[in-house]
């Protein structure tokens, strides 16, 4: 999957949880690196793998994982021809005795779960190379019985040593020297066996200064009698160090006798940490196995984003049925945005072996790609606007998605001319469609839920809105178009309705009741809700606008006048009448910022120019600059030298 996708659905927030049910560092690197898979068989697979291992942990909760910490780097050491310490010779010891723990443990789990049960037969215990680990390696040391010339060379050791100790408390005892030591004790400086001598009396004993305190106060002396035994001790600790390389050189050359049985088993240990760790993860999310399907439908029953807790309101969703494509309305914060996110999210984690947070008889397609849009975008060191950042993304996503493929669009056509922004969007969405894509996105636009109403493939949803607390409800009703809500809204908050009407006459083009004196609405209809009245009347309106569009006759002769909306067939666009007609039959319309001679017969009444504007309203307020009316107001008033009017690029 692109780095983009999981970035916007925060597909990484998901692995840095799991990483946190991981023993080892070398899991949680491969936890770093995992990718949803587009293979259905090894989808299943894994899927089997988390299936089973939450089994055995419901079972029984104590599965023996070995601690890879600190082994990662062992096997390249012996490989440079340096010889493993006995802390990491311990620790291939203690890798070896877990594997011996997980294959008793695993052992009557087959029934359980077989597959995993299976894995801890892949490993080594190596019993030769542990037994001889154990015999050689104690507390982290290597020990006296690792080898005969070894035990000999201590022994030879700890005798001198004795004598050393001996002479030294004979010496402290001495009432000859009891007033010259600082303390009746005996140190060691440099490995050599010395007593602490008052500074003042250094020259009463016969020896030799090794140390002295801070102060200077003591001096640490090492008796001449002494000497030749710590000479003969230095040089017995000598040839046991030698010893000891040699016992350690062997110990290698077993450890790396096994260097393939030893590298299979650190693997699958590793593996097995990944697999349980997948397993608490799904405890921990309340979350279950689904089904999978190659025919590009989702199902699912009462998802959770699993990033949002407890507090999440369960998500039903399906896709791939009787529909390719879903396009989801509804007011700002109902939940638009973190349903598409569900979607995508709960995709990808099913795609990486994951259980996900559904009820059961939830199903999931395997799908090649899964393409978002979502949010904003905006990136200052590349100038990008929102609209701009969005139409770079969904470009790419044109270009490369396919019949196997996912797209999740979310505020499509937003940023933008909202008349332009709806073509645009309806374009993109039959392109994907005639692609094959899968697509689910969100949009505010009343005309693309009109869109996906009589398009087949495409479907309409909305996300619930309670009317008598104002707060959305998060749940999404498949079949249903959605509304901003925004009138009701201000409405329900005490904004007189006088001004509501109005709002909905300017936006639909239709006039509503009349308001009586005591500012209540006079409606003719009875035991209707007044909102669903007035949203109601709104989209009979759009549709009779539709209707008014699509069926004018071109036959009919019809007298355009200025300011009259009109729909110009060959641009497909809609345009302002700015000059009346010539004796060509042309008209000067103006579409968009641009002035165009269009003949009449390409022109047809969209809506007249008294609906829109009020009487003599100045329609050099549409049709001239800002700046061009400044002109002529001033220019009005008196002479200005050098001013001038430039109607051809106004």
């Amino acid at each position: 999957m692109n780095t983009q996708t999981m970035t916007m659905l925060e597909y990484n927030k998901i692995k840095e949880n799991l990483s946190s049910f991981a023993l080892n560092a070398v899991t949680k690197e491969h936890i770093k690196k995992l990718e949803a898979s587009t293979n259905q068989k090894v989808i299943e697979s894994w899927i089997q793998d988390t299936t089973e291992a939450r089994t055995i942990l419901e079972k029984s909760a104590s599965v023996p994982i070995a601690n890879l910490n600190g082994l990662e780097h062992i096997l390249d050491i012996y490989k440079k021809g340096l010889n493993l310490n006995p802390d990491q010779l311990s620790l291939i010891y203690a890798l070896l005795e877990n594997v011996s723990k997980l294959q008793r443990y695993m052992k009557d789990k087959a029934f359980l779960a077989p597959a995993v049960s299976s894995y801890a037969y892949s490993m080594f215990d190596l019993p030769d190379l542990k037994e001889e680990i154990y015999r050689s390696i104690r507390n982290g040391q290597v020990d006296d019985h690792a080898s005969k010339p070894l035990l000999k060379i201590r022994k030879k050791i700890a005798v001198v040593e004795e004598r050393i100790k001996s002479k030294l408390e004979s010496l402290l005892k001495s009432s000859a020297y009891r007033d010259i030591m600082q303390e009746l004790i005996i140190s060691m400086r440099d490995g050599r066996y010395v007593i602490p001598v008052k500074s003042k009396f250094k020259r009463n004993i016969d020896g030799q200064i090794l140390d002295s305190s801070s102060s200077g106060a003591t001096v640490y002396m090492e008796p001449s009698d002494i000497r030749k035994l710590q000479t003969d001790i230095s040089m017995l600790k000598a040839e046991e160090e030698i010893e000891i390389s040699k016992v350690l050189s062997q110990l290698t050359g077993l450890v790396a006798l096994y260097d393939r049985e030893i590298g299979i088993t650190m693997e699958a240990m590793a593996h097995y940490d990944f697999i349980f760790a997948k397993a608490k993860y799904s405890i921990s999310l309340g979350a279950r196995r689904v089904g999978l399907n190659d025919e590009n439908k989702i199902q699912i029953k009462n998802g959770k984003h699993p990033l949002l807790g407890e507090m999440c309101v369960p998500l039903n969703f399906t896709l791939g049925d009787t529909y390719q494509a879903l396009v989801i309305t509804g007011p700002n914060t109902g939940g638009k945005t973190v349903a598409i996110k569900t979607v995508g999210l709960l995709t990808l984690m099913v795609q990486s072996g994951l259980h996900v947070p559904v009820d059961e008889g939830s199903n999931f397609a395997v799908f090649r790609e899964v393409f978002v849009d979502i949010g904003d975008g905006q990136s200052i060191q590349q100038s990008l606007s929102t609209f701009s950042s969005h139409m770079t993304n969904i470009i790419s996503i044109l270009k490369n998605a396919g019949p196997r493929d996912l797209v999740i669009l979310d505020e499509l056509g937003a940023g933008t001319d909202p008349t332009e922004g709806m073509g645009l969007a309806a374009s993109i969405l039959e392109k994907l469609y005639s692609q094959g894509c899968m697509i689910v996105a969100t949009t505010h636009y009343n005309e693309i839920k009109e869109f996906a109403k009589i398009n087949p493939g495409f479907e309409n949803g909305s996300m619930e809105f309670d009317l008598d607390s104002l707060l959305p409800l998060y749940r999404l009703i498949i079949g249903k178009a959605g509304n901003s809500q925004a009138f009701s809204i201000a409405l329900k908050l005490g904004m007189d309705r006088e001004i509501i009407n109005r709002a909905q006459e300017l936006t639909y083009n239709e006039v509503y009741p009349h308001v009586d004196k005591q500012n209540k609405l006079n409606l003719s209809t009875s035991g209707k809700d007044e909102l669903l009245y007035l949203r109601e009347k709104a989209q009979s309106k759009v549709r009779r606008d539709k209707e008014k569009l699509n069926h004018v006759n071109p036959k009919d002769e019809v007298s355009f006048q200025i300011g009259d909306r009109v729909y110009v067939s060959s641009l497909k666009k809609a345009g302002i009448i700015h000059e009346l007609e010539n004796k060509q039959g042309e008209y000067s319309v103006m579409v968009g910022d641009n002035k165009m001679t269009i003949h009449k017969k390409r022109l047809k009444l969209h809506i007249d120019s008294k609906e829109l504007y009020p009487e003599n309203y100045d329609m050099n307020i549409i049709f001239e600059t800002k700046e061009n009316r400044k002109k002529d107001k001033l220019m009005k008033k008196r002479h200005v030298d050098g001013l001038t009017i430039d109607r051809e690029n106004s």
